[in-house]
C-alpha cells in the first residue's frame, strides 16, 4: 500500500505540475507582444491578405507588345487572333526589339512577341515557322497567359493551314484532317485554373507550421534570456520532470492552435469561395497529428534558439524553400532525391499534400494514409527528441542547484533562472 500511495502521489504531483507549467506558458504567451503577433495576428490577417491579392484567381488582358518583322497577312492574322482572346491584350507595335524592351522596362507591357521576317514565307513553303516570346518573369501568371495564348492561336492557324493543303471535298474530311481523334479537355478540381484555388491551401497549412515555429521560438528565446545560464528550464520544483514540461507547454500551444486551425483551414477558404470538398470529420482527424508534429518540431528546434532574434532568421530562410519542397508549387517528381529526403523532415511536406487532397479533391483518410501515418511518426519522433532535450536541461539545473547548495553550505541559489 505505501508504494501504491507513493505512486499515486507522484502522478497527482506530476499532473498538478503539468497544469502549472501550462498556466505559466499561457501567461508568457499573453504577456509577450511578439508571441501574440505570431500566434494570433499573423494567422488571422496574413491568409486574408494573401487571398485578397489573388482573389481574381486568373489574370486577364495581360498587356503585350508585338515586333512584326514579317508585315504579312498571316502575321497580322496571328496578332489579331491573340488580341481577340481574353488573356492577352496587344497594347503596342514596336519597330524593333529595343523599343519593345523599353516598354517592358516601363511596365507598360509584360511580354514581347517577335514575328520573324520569314514567317509567312516559311508557312507557304510548308516549312515550320517560329514566333519568339520574351516575358517578364516577375509574374508566372502573366507568363502562362502569354505562352498559352500564343500556343492556342498557333494550333488554330495550323489546323486551318492543314485543311487548305489537304484539298478535301467534304466537311467530314476537313474534320478528320484537323482532328483525327476528337477529345475534350476537362480540368479536375480547379475548373477555372485559378491561382488562389491552386496555391492558397498549401500556403494556409505552411502558415500554421511557420507561426508555431516563430511563437515557440520566441518563447524559448525569452526563457533563455531570463535564465542566468541561458537554458530552457528555470530552477523550479515544478520544472523537475521532462515529461510534464513538454506536455504542459504543448497543451498550451495545442489549445491556441486548435482554434486558429479551424479559422485558417475552414473559414478563410469559405470567405473567398475556394473549393471545399472535405468532410469536417476527415479534416479534424488529419489536423490532430499535423498540429502535434508541428508543435514538437518547433519545440525541438527551439533548443538551438539562444535569443529572440534568431527565430526570425529561421523563418525567413525556410518559408519559400519549404513551399517548393512540398511538391505543390513545383512537381515533386522533378525534385532531386536528396531534397525529397530533406523535405520528409518537415511536417509541412506531408501536411500540405494531405490537406490539399482532402480539401480540394475530397479525399478520405484512407486516401491520404501515407501522409497521415507520416505525420504521426513525425509527432512521435519529435516528441521523444523534445523530451530528451528537456531531460538534459533538467539534469543540468539539478547539477547547478546541487553545486550551489554545496558551495553556499545549505543556501539554495537560482543559478538556472
Amino acid at each position: 500500500m505505501p508504494k501504491e500511495q507513493g505512486f499515486k502521489q507522484r502522478v497527482r504531483s506530476g499532473i498538478a505540475d503539468l497544469f502549472l507549467i501550462w498556466k505559466d506558458e499561457l501567461k508568457l504567451t499573453f504577456s509577450d507582444q511578439g508571441i501574440l503577433i505570431f500566434f494570433f495576428v499573423v494567422p488571422l490577417f496574413y491568409p486574408l491578405l494573401y487571398a485578397f491579392i489573388y482573389n481574381n484567381e486568373v489574370a486577364r488582358e495581360v498587356p503585350a507588345v508585338v515586333v512584326d518583322e514579317s508585315h504579312s497577312a498571316l502575321s497580322r492574322e496571328f496578332i489579331r487572333k491573340m488580341d481577340a482572346t481574353a488573356d492577352v491584350h496587344i497594347v503596342s507595335y514596336a519597330a524593333d526589339l529595343k523599343e519593345a524592351q523599353l516598354l517592358l522596362k516601363k511596365t507598360k507591357a509584360y511580354g514581347i512577341y517577335v514575328i520573324p521576317a520569314d514567317f509567312s514565307k516559311n508557312i507557304h513553303r510548308g516549312e515550320q515557322s517560329f514566333v519568339t516570346l520574351f516575358a517578364d518573369m516577375g509574374s508566372l501568371l502573366h507568363y502562362k497567359n502569354l505562352l498559352i495564348t500564343a500556343t492556342n492561336v498557333s494550333l488554330e492557324m495550323n489546323r486551318a493551314i492543314k485543311i487548305s493543303l489537304a484539298q478535301n471535298t467534304t466537311e467530314r474530311e476537313d474534320e478528320i484532317t484537323s482532328a483525327p481523334i476528337a477529345y475534350e479537355e476537362v480540368t479536375m478540381f480547379n475548373t477555372q485554373n485559378g491561382f488562389a484555388s491552386f496555391l492558397l491551401p498549401a500556403v494556409l497549412i505552411l502558415i500554421i507550421q511557420q507561426t508555431l515555429l516563430l511563437g515557440i521560438g520566441l518563447s524559448a528565446g525569452t526563457t533563455r534570456e531570463r535564465n542566468l545560464y541561458h537554458h530552457l528550464v528555470p530552477a523550479s520544483i515544478h520544472y523537475n520532470g521532462a515529461l510534464r514540461i513538454v506536455l504542459g507547454k504543448a497543451l498550451c500551444y495545442f489549445m491556441i492552435y486548435a482554434v486558429m486551425s479551424v479559422y485558417v483551414t475552414r473559414l478563410v477558404p469559405y470567405f473567398f469561395d475556394l473549393p471545399q470538398l472535405e468532410r469536417p470529420g476527415t479534416l479534424l482527424f488529419f489536423m490532430l497529428p499535423y498540429l502535434a508534429a508541428c508543435i514538437f518540431f518547433a519545440m525541438t528546434l527551439s533548443a538551438v534558439i539562444t535569443n529572440r532574434e534568431n527565430v526570425m532568421v529561421a523563418f525567413v530562410f525556410s518559408s519559400v524553400p519549404l513551399l517548393f519542397l512540398s511538391g505543390i508549387s513545383w512537381p515533386g517528381s522533378a525534385i532531386a532525391p536528396f531534397w525529397q529526403y530533406v523535405s520528409w523532415l518537415f511536417p509541412s511536406t506531408f501536411g500540405i499534400n494531405g490537406y490539399v487532397r482532402i480539401h480540394s479533391m475530397g479525399a478520405t483518410l484512407s486516401d491520404v494514409r501515407l501522409e497521415y501515418g507520416a505525420l504521426w511518426i513525425q509527432a512521435g519522433v519529435y516528441f521523444i527528441i523534445t523530451c530528451l532535450i528537456y531531460r538534459r536541461q533538467v539534469l543540468f539545473c539539478r547539477k547547478r542547484r546541487l553545486d550551489s547548495y554545496r558551495k553556499t553550505k545549505g543556501r539554495m541559489s537560482d543559478d538556472c533562472r
